[in-house]
Formats: C-alpha cells, sequence, structure tokens
C-alpha cells in the first residue's frame, strides 16, 4: 500500500468527535433539505400532476440518498440510526429505488475502515487496567473486521485460547447522546417520507436499543443466553464468551474459523440453499419459538464452518418480544395466507400497525394486497428461489397520478409499533440475504414450523425437531425470558 493510500485510509479511520462537529453533519443536512422540501412544495401547486409525483420522486430519493451518504460517514450511534431508519417505508419512491435505498441504508456497517491501532490500545489498558501482555500472548493489530461501533482482532490468551477481541471505537459511547439528538433533528425529514409513522416512539426505541448495544458486557449476556438455548444444535454454532476477560467495551470471544459470505456465495445451489435456510430458521426460530428477536441478520455476522454447521456472531441488538407481540405476528401471516381480508385488518389494529382511529379510512383489501406484497415469502406456501433484486410484483401496470393519491393516502394510515421494529429489520434483511444468495425453498412452509407448529418441511427441520425434542421443546414453543 503506497503512502497516500495509508494516509487516505488514516484519515478514513477518524471518528467525527465533538457535539458541534457532528451536529453540524445532521444540522447541516437538515436546513438543506427543508429549505428544498418547502421549494419543492410551493412548485407542485403549479405543476400537473404527474410534473409533481415526478418531483417529488426525485426529492425522496435525494433525501435519503442525502440521510445514507451522511451518516455513512459518521461512526458509532450515527451509523445506528440510519440501521434503524432502514425499517421505514418510505412513500414517493418507485418500489425498485425503495429496495436500493433500503438496502444501503441497511448495509450502513459494510466497508468501514478500521480505526488505528494504537488509539485502541489505549482504550484496553483502561479496561484491563495494565498493558496488553498481562492478557494476550500474542495480539494481532489488524482488523479482520470492522463495524459500526467496533472493530475485531484475533489474539491468542495467556492460557493459550485463540479468541476474537472486538474493541468498542473511542469517543463512540460518549457521543451517543448528542448522536441521538441528532436522530431527533432528523424525524422530521423521516415524517415526510412515511407521513403515518409515530417518530417519537421510533426515538425512543433507537434510544434504547443503541444504548444496550453499546454495552458490550450485556452483549455477552445475550451470546451467552442464545448459546445455552442452542447449545447442541444440529446446525447452528454460537461462539463461547470469555467473561473473565470481557468488559464493558471489549467483548473477548472464541475464535472460529469458516468461510465467509462471499465464499457461500460462489457456491453450487445446493450448499447456497442450505446455508440460507440456516440463516432463516435461526432468525424466525428464536423470534417464534424463543421470543428473541435479534436485530441484525447482517451476511458479516455468520460464518460456514467445516463441519457445515453455520457460526453466529454479534448479539448486540436484541429485543425479548412478549406473547402478545408473537401471537399477533403469527396472526398477520395467517391472514395473508388464508387471504382472508378482514381477519387482517383486525390482526393489523391488534398489532399495533394500523391504529383504532384511522382504521376506518382503510380498506381491508387494499390492506391485503399491501401485506401479500409485503410478506408473502414466508407467510404463503410454495417453492420460490431469491434473485438478487426481487421484482416481487413490479411487473404490474403503475397506477395513474389519482390511484396512486388514494393508495398513499390509505398506507399513511399504517404506523409502525416500536417494539416491532427490530422484527421488521429481522424479516426485511433476511430476505435481502437470501436475494444475495440465491436461495430455494419453500420458504413459506418453513416458517409455518414456527408460525403455526407444523411438522418440519425438510431434513435440516426434522434434525432440528429432533434437537429440540431432546430440550423438551418445540418449534412453535414459545419461551420467556425467564425460561
Amino acid at each position: 500500500m503506497g503512502r497516500q493510500d495509508e494516509d487516505l485510509r488514516r484519515e478514513a479511520g477518524k471518528l467525527p468527535k465533538g457535539r458541534l462537529a457532528r451536529t453540524a453533519r445532521v444540522g447541516g443536512l437538515v436546513t438543506g433539505q427543508g429549505l428544498r422540501w418547502a421549494g419543492m412544495r410551493t412548485a407542485n401547486r403549479i405543476r400537473s400532476p404527474e410534473r409533481a409525483s415526478a418531483a417529488q420522486k426525485e426529492r425522496t430519493a435525494e433525501l435519503v440518498q442525502q440521510l445514507v451518504d451522511q451518516l455513512g460517514q459518521m461512526r458509532g450511534a450515527a451509523m445506528k440510526v440510519g440501521q434503524m431508519i432502514s425499517m421505514v417505508e418510505f412513500d414517493g419512491l418507485p418500489e425498485d429505488e425503495r429496495d436500493e435505498l433500503q438496502r444501503r441504508l441497511a448495509a450502513l456497517r459494510d466497508d468501514v475502515p478500521p480505526v488505528r491501532f494504537a488509539e485502541l490500545e489505549k482504550l484496553m489498558r483502561r479496561e484491563f487496567g495494565g498493558p496488553l501482555e498481562r492478557v494476550f500472548r500474542d495480539f494481532d493489530e489488524h482488523a479482520f473486521a470492522a463495524a459500526s461501533i467496533g472493530q475485531v482482532h484475533r489474539a491468542t490468551t495467556i492460557d493459550g485460547d485463540d479468541v476474537a477481541v472486538k474493541i468498542q471505537y473511542p469517543g463512540v459511547a460518549e457521543a451517543v447522546d448528542t448522536d441521538l439528538r441528532n436522530a431527533m433533528m432528523l424525524l422530521p425529514l423521516v415524517k415526510r417520507l412515511a407521513p403515518g409513522l409515530d417518530a417519537k416512539a421510533l426515538a425512543a426505541e433507537m434510544r434504547e436499543r443503541i444504548g444496550e448495544e453499546l454495552d458490550y458486557e450485556l452483549e455477552a449476556q445475550n451470546q451467552r443466553r442464545i448459546g445455552r438455548l442452542l447449545r447442541g444444535h444440529p446446525f447452528v454454532r454460537v461462539p463461547r464468551i470469555d467473561t473473565s476477560l470481557s468488559t464493558r467495551r471489549v467483548l473477548v470471544s472464541e475464535y472460529v474459523e469458516g468461510e465467509r459470505f462471499e465464499a457461500v456465495r460462489r457456491g453450487d445451489d445446493v450448499q447456497r440453499d442450505r446455508y440460507g435456510e440456516i440463516v432463516f430458521r435461526l432468525y424466525f426460530g428464536l423470534l417464534y419459538r424463543d421470543r428473541i428477536a435479534l436485530g441484525d441478520p447482517h451476511p458479516g455476522n455468520y460464518l460456514l464452518c467445516p463441519d457445515g454447521r453455520v457460526c453466529f456472531l454479534d448479539f448486540g441488538l436484541l429485543r425479548s418480544v412478549d406473547a402478545a407481540r408473537v401471537a399477533a405476528e403469527r396472526a398477520i401471516a395467517l391472514a395473508v395466507r388464508d387471504g382472508d381480508a378482514e381477519a387482517l385488518k383486525a390482526a393489523l389494529r391488534a398489532g399495533g400497525y394500523l391504529p383504532a382511529s384511522r382504521a376506518d379510512a382503510v380498506d381491508a383489501d387494499f390492506a391485503l394486497s399491501l401485506m401479500r406484497m409485503a410478506i408473502k415469502w414466508y407467510a404463503v406456501p410454495g417453492e420460490r428461489r431469491f434473485s438478487p433484486v426481487d421484482r416481487r410484483e413490479r411487473d404490474r401496470e403503475p397506477p395513474d397520478p389519482e390511484e396512486r393519491a388514494a393508495m398513499r393516502m390509505q398506507v399513511n394510515q399504517f404506523t409502525l409499533p416500536p417494539e416491532a421494529i427490530l422484527i421488521r429489520r429481522m424479516h426485511g434483511i433476511v430476505a435481502v440475504v437470501l436475494g444475495q444468495l440465491r436461495a430455494g425453498a419453500n420458504w413459506g412452509a418453513i416458517a409455518a414450523e414456527y408460525l403455526h407448529g407444523e411438522a418440519p418441511a425438510t431434513p435440516l427441520g426434522q434434525a432440528e425437531a429432533e434437537f429440540l425434542a431432546r430440550r423438551g421443546r418445540t418449534a412453535g414453543t414459545a419461551l420467556g425470558p425467564a425460561d
């Protein structure tokens, strides 16, 4: 690597610090886009419906693009805010652009340049109360993974254990309050894109989840919890945590060898289908069986082990889900599977997606059409092979301006319950991962094992059923945090 490249990488690895510097990034975006949006609204009053619709699409695309670019330049909670916003359904965009922009928001943690090791070493000295030589026999200064709030290094402990050491970026925790205040500044822009959204509730959920994710001791507890549930699982592996070395800002776990996602993507259909099914089963099983929503099914968070199991990493973004929420999600999926529009509308109301005060404005058949587009892939049985860009129902004739206005009015009646944010995020990112894998299966039949307690649909399902039977559990039985 040349000196110029090294200098650029060092600059890219610097964390924007200070309340004023971090606020300036977001404040400039909010002010500039607010003025542009107001100008567009004024100009649209004298434009034809077609021109006005085109102008709004263009302004929406630019706004979301700038959200991605600005948040992507900031580590820590600012990037986490972008990942949470990725679950919002943006109005005013063609479906292909909407999906692409949401993918970019959801992938904000990709390709993060690592921080210089000297800065991390200072932090670890404080966390461990002394030099690294007291704790590690060997420590690789070059990170092998970097994400939004920390990066991962390989090391060997004094006892000779091969470990992965995740270190939180210096200054990230201190910047959280500023980032979350900045998130509040962004919400008026997000509200323009999704008028039905409960912005205050979204902000409260972001504050709670992001605060938890910055606590590596809490993540260690989460990982041990999942590890106990899945100990001895036939196709899932969870690395062991070294509790004696883990702290609030440093997480030490068993180092696991395995193939990364890109290598698996180059495999044949059989390998990719099996891998995709394991990913699907892990996240859907934890949610609908154990009432645990893991909100970060990012493809960088799992490895294909030599024994065929998939090792899952990163348990920082987790929420325990109550029985009522799981029941609501099941009822929505069942109504979509059965094509029962009235039952679906009732389930959406019960689940908090359709406030009672707005329900009369929504046509039940329209709600069913909308939800089929969103969740048919896992709610309705049938063989399906994903593609990298899933076309869904985009070949339909586009609505005329009057039809689009009527549809927008109905879509705006819906909202996103805060407790469902991680669930929707999980569903959405798993679908993106399956698309990247080009994975094929009867996803609806597999999901029905967890949603409706149906019999195993595949050999992997049968292997998991036998494992659960030995543990005294079934695929459709949810356990609470105390179990």
